[in-house]
């Protein structure tokens, strides 16, 4: 599985099976991408090119404005920034759910 980043994080909280590469050096297959809310037009502008057509986008949250900001955006999933060490749970509930 292929994850994309647009944000920073520390890539060792993510399961070592993943292929995890930034936005900006993307082969552009990616399953998942992973942005904060600094990197949302980043994400907006670059996701076509980053992420397969079928994919799944994760929100890394700080407070409630952030998922206020977030929610006319798409996005698929939430997890707030001190949950980071249970992305890997989240993963696998979105790969059941959307990318089986």
């Amino acid at each position: 599985m292929k994850i994309v980043t647009f944000c920073n994080i520390d890539e060792k909280l993510l399961d070592s099976s993943f292929t995890i590469e930034g936005y900006e050096e993307t082969s552009g297959e990616a399953d998942i991408a992973i942005i904060d809310i600094n990197s949302i037009f980043d994400f907006e502008e670059n996701k076509a090119a980053s992420c397969k057509a079928k994919y799944v986008s994760i929100a890394i949250l700080d407070d409630q404005d952030d998922y206020d900001a977030f929610k006319n955006f798409g996005i698929d999933a939430w997890i707030k920034h001190e949950d980071l060490s249970k992305i890997n749970e989240l993963i696998a509930v979105l790969k059941k759910r959307f990318l089986s």
